[in-house]
Order: C-alpha cells, then sequence, then structure tokens
C-alpha cells in the first residue's frame, strides 16, 4: 500500500487522470440528457484538465504542493464550460490545502479534498444537489473518515472514489431530469474517471494512450469518414512574418471564414500561424501576404489521406512545421499581449458569427472571443482578450450561461485592469448592454444601465435535436428542429415554419415593442425573410429587424424587447 507521494508521481497521477477523462469523453458526453447540442461536459472537462497534464509534462516540480499550485493554475486558465470551471475549482482549494507540503500522503490528500469542495461550493452562487457538487462533496467526506484511522494515500483514495461511485448512482433520484432520462450526472463521473485515473497512476495501470500535447482535443477519424464527406479538402498551416507588430488581422479572419473552416489563428508580436480547412489554399496564402511576409507553409489533402488510411495504407504528410509551430505556439504564451490603459472603459464580447461579430464591432467592443454553444472558451482565452483591452475597466459579456463562469474567473487574475463580468446568457443580451453604454458615465452607471438593459432582452432560439430524448413532456427525435425561450424547451416540431409560426404567436413576442432576428450560417437570405414575414404579421405592433449573425448552431436566434 502506497502511503505518500512525491511531486513527480503527483503529476504522472494528473496527466493519468487527463487521458483518462479523455479516453472516456464521449459517454460523458452522453449523459448530458438535453438534447441541444451544448458545449458537452466530457469534452469540456477533458480540455480543462488537458491543460494541466500539458503543463505537467513541460515542467519538473521540487515538491507536491508547487506540483499541485502549478496543476490548479493550469486548470484556471484552461477551464471550458462551468464544468470545467467547477473542476478548476476543486483542485484549486485542493492546491491551497498542501501548498506548503514536499510530498502528500492519505491524510493530507483528505484535507485537500475537503478544501477543493469548500472552494468550489463557495464559488457556484445556487449549488444544486444530484451534480459534481454532491459527488466531491461525499467522496472528500469519505477520505476524511478513511484518514482517521488510515494514513496510506493509496487507501485514502480508494475511499474517496468508493464513496463518490455510491453517490453518482444516486444522482438519478436527486434530480428529476437525470431521474426521467435514466442516466447520472455527467460531471460527477466526469471527476470520478479522473480520480480513478490518477488512482490507476498508483497501481501502475498503464494509462489510455492518446497523443502526448493533446490531451483533451477531439480529432477525426479519418478511417470512419469518406472522402466525399470532407467538405474543404485541404489542411493548410503557414506562418506569416508580420509587417507590422500590431497588424489588425481581423480583415483576414472574415476573408478565411468565408473560403473554408476549422479557422485558428496564433500569434506574438512578429509572426501569426494560420490552420485552416480550404480548397483554395492559394487564394488563402495569396491574402494572408497582404500582412506580412510567408516563411513556411504545410498543405495537405485530407481526401487522399482519407482514401489511405481507408485502403490501410500510411497517409502521406509534411511535418516540417511541427518543431517550428510549437516554437511559436510556447513564445506567444510566454508573451501574451498587454495594452495599457488608453481610455476609461472597454468591452470583450464572447460569440460566434461574422454577422454576430460585425455588430459587436460596431458597438464599440474591443475585444472579440470566439465560442458560445458547442465551443466554449477557456479563461485563458478570455483573459487574453482582457489583456488586449487598452482600458482601465474592461467589461465582459459571455453571452452564454456555461460561459460566465469561467469569464468570472478573469476577476482575481487581472492585475492592472478592473474587469467587470455582466452575466449575459444571450447574444441578444450582449448586444442590449452595449446599446446601453455611456462613455461619459461612472462604472456605478454603466453598469447599472447595461444590467438593466440586457434584464429586459427576451431571446429564443430555434436549434435542432443532436440525440433522442423524453424531455419536458416532449418525445424528441434527433433532428428535430426545437424552439428555446429563454434556455427552456418551448417546442419542438420536424417542420421549421410550423415552430416559427407558433414561437411569434407567443405573448412575448406580441406584447414587444422590438423583434430582432439573427439568422445562422446555415439559413439562406430567402429562409430569413420568411422568417420576418412571419413575425412581421404576427406581431403588428413590433418593429421587425433581420440581420445575419452567421452563428453555427442556431438556426434563428430573436430578441425580443
Amino acid at each position: 500500500m502506497i502511503e505518500s507521494i512525491n511531486a513527480a508521481v503527483f503529476q504522472r497521477m494528473v496527466i493519468h487522470g487527463a487521458a483518462s477523462i479523455n479516453a472516456l469523453k464521449q459517454p460523458i458526453n452522453d449523459l448530458n440528457v438535453f438534447p441541444v447540442p451544448d458545449g458537452d461536459t466530457g469534452t469540456n472537462m477533458s480540455l480543462t484538465i488537458g491543460a494541466a497534464a500539458t503543463e505537467m509534462r513541460k515542467k519538473h516540480y521540487d515538491t507536491v504542493g508547487a506540483a499541485a499550485s502549478g496543476t490548479a493554475s493550469a486548470l484556471l486558465r484552461g477551464a471550458r464550460g462551468n464544468s470545467g470551471v467547477i473542476l478548476s475549482l476543486l483542485f484549486r482549494g485542493f492546491a491551497k490545502a498542501i501548498k506548503d507540503k514536499e510530498t502528500m500522503d492519505g491524510r493530507d490528500l483528505a484535507i485537500a479534498l475537503d478544501f477543493g469542495v469548500a472552494a468550489a461550493y463557495k464559488a457556484v452562487m445556487k449549488p444544486a444537489e444530484g451534480t459534481i457538487l454532491t459527488v466531491s462533496r461525499l467522496a472528500a467526506a469519505r477520505a476524511a473518515g478513511c484518514a482517521r484511522s488510515e494514513s496510506a494515500i493509496e487507501a485514502v483514495l480508494e475511499a474517496a472514489i468508493e464513496e463518490g461511485e455510491k453517490a453518482l448512482a444516486a444522482t438519478i433520484d436527486m434530480n428529476p431530469v437525470l431521474k426521467k432520462a435514466g442516466v447520472v450526472d455527467a460531471g460527477g463521473k466526469g471527476f470520478l474517471t479522473i480520480l480513478q485515473g490518477m488512482l490507476d497512476e498508483l497501481h501502475g495501470i498503464p494509462m489510455p494512450q492518446c497523443d502526448e500535447d493533446d490531451a483533451g482535443e477531439e480529432k477525426a477519424d479519418f478511417v470512419q469518414m469518406s472522402a466525399e464527406e470532407i467538405t474543404f479538402a485541404f489542411d493548410t498551416v503557414y506562418i506569416i512574418r508580420k509587417a507590422e507588430p500590431n497588424v489588425d488581422l481581423e480583415p483576414l479572419r472574415a476573408y478565411l471564414n468565408s473560403i473554408g473552416d476549422s479557422l485558428v489563428i496564433g500569434e506574438d508580436d512578429e509572426a501569426f500561424k494560420v490552420h485552416v480547412h480550404t480548397n483554395i489554399p492559394g487564394a488563402a496564402l495569396t491574402e494572408s501576404q497582404k500582412f506580412g511576409t510567408l516563411e513556411l507553409a504545410k498543405i495537405e489533402n485530407m481526401r487522399t489521406q482519407a482514401d489511405d488510411l481507408a485502403a490501410g495504407r500510411k497517409a502521406q504528410s509534411t511535418d516540417d512545421l511541427e518543431a517550428i509551430e510549437k516554437e511559436l505556439e510556447e513564445q506567444g504564451d510566454a508573451a501574451p499581449v498587454k495594452a495599457a490603459p488608453e481610455k476609461k472603459f472597454g468591452y470583450v464580447a464572447v460569440c460566434a458569427g461574422q454577422g454576430l461579430e460585425a455588430v459587436f464591432r460596431d458597438l464599440g467592443v474591443d475585444g472579440l472571443v470566439g465560442g458560445g454553444q458547442t465551443m466554449n472558451p477557456s479563461t485563458e482565452d478570455i483573459m487574453k482578450a482582457v489583456d488586449a483591452t487598452p482600458a482601465e475597466i474592461v467589461y465582459v459579456l459571455p453571452n452564454n450561461k456555461n460561459i460566465i463562469m469561467a469569464a468570472e474567473q478573469c476577476v482575481p487574475l487581472c492585475e492592472d485592469k478592473k474587469v467587470v463580468v455582466l452575466p449575459t446568457k444571450t447574444v441578444p443580451q450582449g448586444i442590449s448592454a452595449m446599446l446601453a453604454v455611456d462613455p461619459e458615465a461612472s462604472e456605478e452607471e454603466n453598469t447599472a444601465n447595461m444590467t438593466e438593459a440586457f434584464s429586459n432582452v427576451h431571446t429564443s432560439e430555434i436549434t435542432y435535436a443532436a440525440r433522442n430524448s423524453d424531455f419536458g413532456g416532449f418525445a424528441i427525435k434527433e433532428g428535430d428542429y426545437l424552439a428555446l425561450a429563454e434556455h427552456q424547451l418551448f417546442g419542438t416540431d420536424q417542420d421549421i415554419w410550423t415552430l416559427l409560426e407558433r414561437l411569434a404567436q407567443d405573448d412575448t413576442h406580441k406584447n414587444a415593442e422590438f423583434i430582432s432576428i439573427f439568422y445562422g450560417e446555415d439559413v439562406t437570405e430567402e429562409d430569413a425573410q420568411r422568417a420576418e414575414k412571419i413575425f412581421a404579421a404576427a406581431c403588428p405592433n413590433a418593429e421587425v429587424s433581420l440581420l445575419p449573425g452567421g452563428q453555427p448552431v442556431y438556426y434563428y436566434m430573436i430578441s425580443a424587447e
């Protein structure tokens, strides 16, 4: 029985825990009972602890306290979604308890688990039973009981997991929605999966295989994907040396989004790296050279790679950029852009879609963070935008209820600016808040005005069912159209026009003065105009506006004021 561990063992345990949840993230995702596509729990938790695993591989720590602090810091910055933020809080409290410890035994572990639970409960405004909080609390309580008679860390961790499994099984009866669906809580399952991975490391069990620097990142399985299913054939990666340090890459971002997908642009003061899937890589390179000098490029045909893998052959690849890309990324991480305050107020908004980005830019938003439903940005992603905003006070608009907690973690992290997080849950709420901005007002007045403005916005959305479900009295089939009103299921139908008609007839819209309809990337202008006519006919007293949002996942976002 292992009595205690040092820093190196703890680091391996974190890496093993990350690999374990990465291997099981899809089954954990499948526990989500709400049928709307969302930033799934397994993926969010995997990405969050994956950031810590990457940190543990890079650095050597002399004490277990220092290793735990490094883990907590990486988790906080990498936190995605509410489940990821809660996981980071559990480890933050954990690290605080053992910050001065060179090694950790069972009693230290029990105290650390208890500190973690306290930190998580303190940060969650309305803790709900039948969640990761319940599972972690009962697991920590059992660990404390075990530690009173047993000092071995292995025994205490085993006891915590054993009790946690019982608590997880009981979550079905604690939450009516879980009970109806017949599943346990996804966050609790993810937490225990990580703890089990950490215990497996102590037991000498080999960790599940995953790419070393990719503990949480999903990758396409080309063996399962036919070449015809690949919309954009060329995986295009290149590095451009900037013509000037502060060059604005937003026009390039908009152009590349128009000719491809899977776009990622990373940058530092001297260069930027682009990753994009497109059918016209030459055009991407030509446009990018307007912003600097092309240094290196890698272009791979994913269709031929898919054919090769499907036939059992080794796919051809060019890996010449790997070392250089990694070096650039590390340089970027080491020297994030920090803008000195040039004005009193600045604004950062989270959204997805070129049209929505344009709306926020027109309203004066300084920094845009890509994300929303299905793609929750991390605390670090938001923090980078805050750092780059040249203002004394930076307002952050999360625009999604699953991003608010990640945004709030920026408040203590920012040392040279004040961060104010307005808990906007939808993009229309964020837009309404920006419309209420008064640059000459005080912080208190601005906060009050913006809060009042977004509080008066009612948001409805049209999306699709990602899975079969019996939810809220609706028998839902995968692919059905879903209407949401303030995140609650309003209705479902196989015909989108029937659903829009019912939504337009709702009192919320019929009594509104202003209705704004943002249509998504999968909606044609002709269909959007048809939707506008439906609302104009049903709501004759309202001023109805139609705008291209370009957002993914949601066919329509509809705000009523």
